[in-house]
């Protein structure tokens, strides 16, 4: 059984923890509010930015249609863009990520697919390089910003088209989670390039509009910044799920401190209690004996 100085300091050591999961909690709780916000008004941008690529892929088909659009011609090469965050402490967000990006591994490789990752942040590294680490592509650092944002969404895309261009992979899905509540951020995959013809408003509709330039000069220009918008709508929604999902954990984990707590107190109480009555009953041998 522990004594009492072990009981006391293993208290003690809980209560310091306790009071580093609280901080933790409500920093994440101030950090919630603004990345759901940002990830929210980002969310009507990208439907939008959809309904006009509907609009005008509707228009464009064949050798006509830009690369980003038509595609290689070919479904063989797969690219998995997974993004994870920088930091732990978030619960399982990053451990759900990594087993939807496996998923797709699996299925697409029983299909005779040759699949590669692309990964973004850190967090996602480690388990993925433990199945995959002859299929890593590259390593995208995110940390050494205080909060990704388009330039680093930017950065991506450009990266990824330049390889879709250079004919590295036929097909690149998106891997990240889409925050819903404080409680639940579903990972989810999304094909990215070639980027697929969106269903929307302007595909069945009988207005007549007449683009100018022509469709084709359009779609050269709209679809790089709608993979560039995809990615930073992916950086949004995993900031928002991040400290969504750090609050949830660090709620967790006081609650679990405290609970530590007061059953390491009781024990205390009693090894204490049982102390004094050890060190009573000798006081009144002692005494008997004289």
């Amino acid at each position: 059984m522990a004594s009492l100085k072990e009981l006391k300091g293993r208290i003690n050591s809980v209560k310091s923890t306790q009071k580093i999961t609280k901080a933790k909690q409500m920093v994440a709780a101030a950090k919630l509010r603004r990345a759901q916000a940002a990830a929210e008004a980002a969310r009507p941008y990208a439907e939008r930015l959809s309904g006009v690529m509907a609009s005008l892929a509707g228009k464009v088909s064949g050798d006509s249609a830009p690369k980003l659009l038509r595609g290689t011609g070919s479904n063989q090469r797969h690219l998995l863009v997974v993004v994870n965050t920088d930091k732990g402490l978030c619960g399982g967000l990053n451990a759900n990520i990594v087993k939807a990006a496996k998923v797709k591994a699996r299925a697409l490789i029983a299909e005779g697919k040759d699949v590669e990752f692309y990964l973004v942040g850190k967090k996602g590294r480690a388990p993925i390089k433990r199945d995959y680490a002859d299929r890593i592509k590259k390593h995208y650092d995110t940390s050494n910003v205080r909060q990704p944002g388009f330039e680093e969404a930017e950065e991506i895309a450009d990266d990824l088209i330049a390889r879709f261009e250079s004919g590295e992979f036929d097909v690149a899905h998106l891997v990240y989670p889409i925050f819903k509540s404080a409680l639940a951020q579903d990972p989810t995959v999304d094909q990215l390039i070639p980027v697929p013809a969106p269903e929307g408003e302007g595909t069945g509709g009988d207005a007549v509009v007449e683009y100018e330039p022509g469709e084709e000069e359009i779609l050269e220009e709209l679809l790089p910044r709608y993979v560039k918008t995809q990615l930073f709508g992916a950086l949004l929604e995993r900031e928002a799920s991040e400290q969504g999902a750090s609050m949830t954990a660090m709620d967790n984990a006081t609650r679990n401190a405290g609970e530590l707590i007061q059953k390491l107190t009781i024990q205390y109480n009693r090894s204490r209690q049982a102390a004094i009555t050890t060190e009573l009953i000798e006081i009144i041998a002692g005494a008997e004996a004289l």
